[in-house]
């Protein structure tokens, strides 16, 4: 699933195609894709809209519209693809937004998973889905405090917590390790023992990761590509995860896996007691 990195990836590919474009018409092909509001209405709000700005949320993707606010989650595998109207639609190609130029914005979204709602602007910070949001990565109310104080409150794996989009926004489970690995904390401790000076750690490694990874423009692993041409090379970074019964890169252990609430967990037993 794409994460932080991966969806300002995304942001930056489409920045580039679709500023200044006028939405002429929305064609739905899976209702399923549309959270809110009907297919109907969203089709209907977004026509004549201009495409102002486009920025991110978490690992939301936010098209500031004319009058209107469009959210998109890539979910496990959706991207967008790029074509001329009157070219052959993909079974996977799900929502297509036909812009004033004739150009086309396609979803393409294999397993169906991704979303899309379509909100005002007024007050779609406060509105589902963004209102459960946590801090951004490099949010500077992202504190030490704020962090150990989300987290005496939780006896979960430490792994857990830092999924958890309503303590901190992008994280995901492939920088979720390189985290913990560089903060040298066993990714199964539990949450409500980790101390304010590992909470500091944790932020700063966070934000030392996921800058890194927005540098090499994200992590391309297995079936995602952040969009039609575009492939992140963070994973030639990776230190840990994915790493399984190679050396760790500071002590020469053996990278072991595990599962931690369903999730591929990668660690150094050694630096990570």
């Amino acid at each position: 699933m794409p994460e932080k990195p991966e969806v300002v990836t995304v942001v930056k590919s489409l920045k580039r195609k679709i500023i200044g474009k006028k939405i002429i018409e929305v064609e739905i092909l899976w209702d399923n894709i549309i959270e809110n509001p009907t297919p109907k209405e969203f089709r209907e709000g977004l026509l004549n809209q201009k495409i102002e700005d486009i920025t991110t949320r978490g690992k939301w993707i936010v098209f500031h519209l004319t009058k209107k606010i469009l959210l998109i989650h890539l979910r496990m595998e959706g991207k967008f693809f790029f074509r001329i109207k009157g070219n052959p639609i993909n079974k996977h190609e799900h929502v297509i937004f036909t812009f004033d130029d004739n150009s086309q914005m396609r979803f393409h979204d294999v397993r169906k998973f991704g979303k899309m709602h379509l909100l005002d602007k007024d007050n779609y910070l406060t509105t589902l889905p963004l209102k459960e949001i946590g801090y951004e990565y490099n949010d500077c109310n992202l504190t030490s405090s704020y962090l150990q104080d989300k987290l005496k409150k939780k006896s979960v794996p430490i792994k857990t917590s830092l999924l958890d989009q309503s303590i901190i926004a992008g994280i995901g489970n492939i920088y979720d390790d390189e985290i913990l690995y560089l903060s040298k904390i066993n990714p199964n401790r539990k949450s409500n023992t980790i101390t304010e000076k590992e909470c500091g750690t944790i932020i700063q490694n966070t934000r030392e990761v996921l800058d890194r990874a927005i540098e090499f423009g994200g992590t391309t692993i297995k079936s995602f590509t952040s969009s039609e041409g575009v492939h992140g090379l963070f994973q030639q970074e990776l230190l840990v995860h994915g790493k399984k019964d190679e050396l760790c890169p500071k002590c020469k252990t053996q990278i072991q896996v595990i599962k931690i609430n369903g999730r591929s967990t990668y660690y150094c037993p050694k630096c990570q007691k």
